[in-house]
Order: C-alpha cells, then structure tokens, then sequence
C-alpha cells in the first residue's frame, strides 16, 4: 500500500508541474485549478506512504528521482524541450544516488 502511495504522490505531482507550465503564470483558470489540487494531493499521499512506515529518505529520493525524469521527458515529447547531454548525464546521476539511496540500506 506504501507504494501505491507514492505512486499517487509522483502522478499528482508531475501533474502539478506540467499544469504549472501550462498556466502561463497562472493566468489559465483550469492548469492553476490543477497545480494546486495536483500539488495538495501529492503532499497528502506522500504523508500518508510516511505514516504506513515508509522511510523518508527513501520516499522523498524515489519521489524527486521519479519526478524529475518525468518532467524531463514530458518536457521534451509535449512541452517543446530541449536536454543537453549534461542534463540528461545528471537525471541519470539523480537516479542512480536514489538507487544506491535504497539498495545501500538492505541488509
């Protein structure tokens, strides 16, 4: 249930972002509606994956790690993007400190 949790916090969260940009500033009624509720829905699932027992660290690693390569891929296929190798070098260096963030604890 944890994971599923989280899940819902990063869906709500890229939501949130992808709104964000297509706000304008907050001047689109519907994206600024959707930033907010995206944003306030991914606090409370991420909260309620914290209070079932999943490690913060680890929650909030996997969260930022997932999120920010969403957003990224989002940007380049829908948003008009553009990454540079030293972006995409440094999303793969953010998953790869979530990764070692998570195997390094199993014993």
């Amino acid at each position: 249930m944890t994971l599923l949790l989280l899940v819902a916090a990063i869906a709500s969260e890229v939501t949130a972002t992808v709104s964000l940009k297509l706000s304008e500033g907050f001047t689109k009624l519907v994206p600024s509606i959707m930033v907010v509720v995206g944003y306030g829905a991914a606090f409370i699932c991420l909260g309620q994956a914290l209070k079932r027992g999943m490690p913060v660290g680890v929650a909030y690693g996997i969260w930022s790690a997932v999120g920010v390569a969403a957003i990224a891929v989002i940007g380049v296929l829908f948003l008009n993007e553009r990454l540079s190798p030293v972006q995409v070098g440094g999303i793969a260096l953010v998953i790869a400190g979530v990764a070692a963030l998570e195997f390094g604890g199993m014993r």
